[in-house]
């Protein structure tokens, strides 16, 4: 009687292939050593896509973007000739509401359509003669203060014809506003990829960053979010894209009209 041999089952030749190919991928032994390791992740998944774009065509992205937007609110710091100023501004089509501060005073602005309105302490409607001499060493004189005094904490209607409407009324004017703070000075190129506020966004930079750098938006629509303007002039927040707001005239007993021109101010 024959003794009984033990019989071993083969794999089949396409079960044995698969599993060697495995084996040579998965534990280490293909000849790549990143074989299973997880791909480079690509920037641009889930994103608006404009980081694929070139420098140019995402700062024409970002400006058209913000031009179709009904509002935007405007925060930072500009830095003039004149000193730094503090700026916190809500725009939209219709008008616009906000403050300016400068190194001595703040003031309120408020439009809705043509009517301004500027709201301010007492002490920045005190007027001080400007060809010096003997008034000015003295400071504001009695009639000064008094007519200072009822403008104070009041929304005064700054009459169109007067020279400061035009400059005030810039504060206010979402299109103005932003085509004047948001220029670029140089050759354009792309910078990094970074987070502000919690949004992904790109860096377009000017002259390297010497001559602006715009952050835009990866996540939703393109929209600008943060600015640096060329030369240390000041760091802007852009936000509260198209979040609309209501505009109310003041009332009428918190409400001076001062006629055809405003007094100066101490600046």
């Amino acid at each position: 009687m024959r003794g009984s041999a033990s019989v071993t089952f083969l794999p089949s030749v396409p079960r044995a292939r698969k599993a060697v190919l495995a084996a040579l991928v998965c534990a280490g032994l293909a000849l790549s050593a990143t074989a299973c390791a997880e791909e480079k992740p690509d920037p641009d998944k889930g994103t608006n896509g404009v980081g694929k774009l070139t420098a140019a065509e995402i700062e024409t992205k970002a400006r058209t973007t913000a031009g179709a937007a009904k509002a935007v609110r405007v925060s930072g710091t500009l830095v003039s000739k004149g000193g730094t100023f503090k700026l916190d501004m809500r725009l939209k089509d219709g008008g616009g509401t906000g403050s300016v501060t400068s190194q001595q005073e703040t003031f309120e602005l408020l439009r809705i359509d043509d009517a301004l309105y500027l709201k301010a302490d007492a002490s920045f409607w005190v007027h001080q003669d400007e060809g010096g001499g003997e008034q000015a060493a003295a400071g504001p004189s009695d009639a000064d203060r008094q007519a200072a005094g009822k403008l104070g904490g009041k929304y005064v209607k700054v009459p169109q014809g007067d020279p400061a409407y035009k400059e005030f009324r810039g504060f206010t004017d979402k299109a103005v506003l932003l085509d004047g703070l948001l220029g670029m000075e140089g050759e354009l190129s792309k910078g990094e990829r970074t987070r502000v506020g919690g949004v992904r966004t790109i860096k377009v930079q000017a002259a390297e960053g010497a001559g602006g750098v715009l952050d835009v938006a990866l996540d939703g629509l393109p929209y600008p979010v943060r600015f640096a303007r060329a030369a240390g002039k000041g760091v802007l927040s852009l936000a509260e894209w198209d979040k609309d707001f209501a505009l109310a005239a003041p009332p009428q007993e918190a409400t001076v009209d001062y006629g055809g021109q405003l007094p100066k101010s101490t600046d």
